[in-house]
């Protein structure tokens, strides 16, 4: 299943606007900022999709029927770029476990790159709905292969992917190697560089947010 966000206008426009925008991104505060809240407003949506069981609640006056989730979700990132969209969704669903995934493309002399995976941090994923999030989805062998290493540890009930930005390749990737996964997208582009960066994208996420990094 594949969910775009923009395909119905709604103020997440405004977000991934302000993400984009150059000039908004020299606001490193407003950058993580605009990151979270796009991260709780797919919280919410896909909240819409969940399981959910009455309950009575007692209130001073009396006893009041509603529905609540009948289970919690565990939230994943990909280290450092994913950090605040999982802030955000983890303050839509505040009770949920988190697991946390260090993960990076390596660039070689040549302008080749190849995946790297070195620290992994996770609660019990075994029969739970694991959202992963991470703010771009350039050629997707990054997310690929962080999933498919967390399915082959787990026996993960339900798989969500949730990127703001994703090229046309990656989300054909993801596709392809996880069959299996929803992935929920706030806009698509359809060009990628030859370094592998999406066009017109919205740079590297991870140093508008925290810094340019050096290694």
């Amino acid at each position: 299943m594949l969910t775009i966000l923009t395909q119905r206008n709604s103020i997440a426009n405004h977000f991934l606007a302000e993400l984009r925008n150059s000039e908004v991104q020299q606001d490193r505060m407003r950058f993580r900022r605009n990151l979270e809240r796009l991260g709780e407003l797919f919280a919410y949506e896909i909240s819409k999709t969940f399981t959910y069981e009455p309950v009575e609640v007692e209130t001073p006056l009396g006893i009041a029927e509603t529905s609540l989730l009948a289970e919690q979700p565990v939230l994943a990132t990909i280290l450092r770029a994913g950090v605040a969209m999982h802030q955000g969704m983890l303050n839509v669903f505040d009770q949920a476990d988190s697991t946390f995934i260090g993960a990076y493309r390596k660039t070689k002399k040549s302008g080749a790159f190849e995946i790297r995976k070195e620290y992994v941090s996770s609660v019990n994923l075994n029969n739970r709905i694991v959202i992963l999030a991470d703010p771009m989805l350039a050629t997707g062998r990054t997310m690929v292969l962080t999933c498919k290493e967390l399915l082959d540890d787990f026996d993960i009930k339900s798989l969500i992917i949730v990127t703001a930005i994703a090229s046309e390749e990656g989300i054909a990737h993801v596709q392809a190697f996880l069959p299996q996964a929803q992935l929920w997208v706030g806009d698509v582009d359809s060009e990628l560089t030859s370094k592998a960066y999406i066009v017109p994208g919205l740079g590297d996420a991870g140093d508008l947010a925290y810094g340019a990094k050096e290694k």
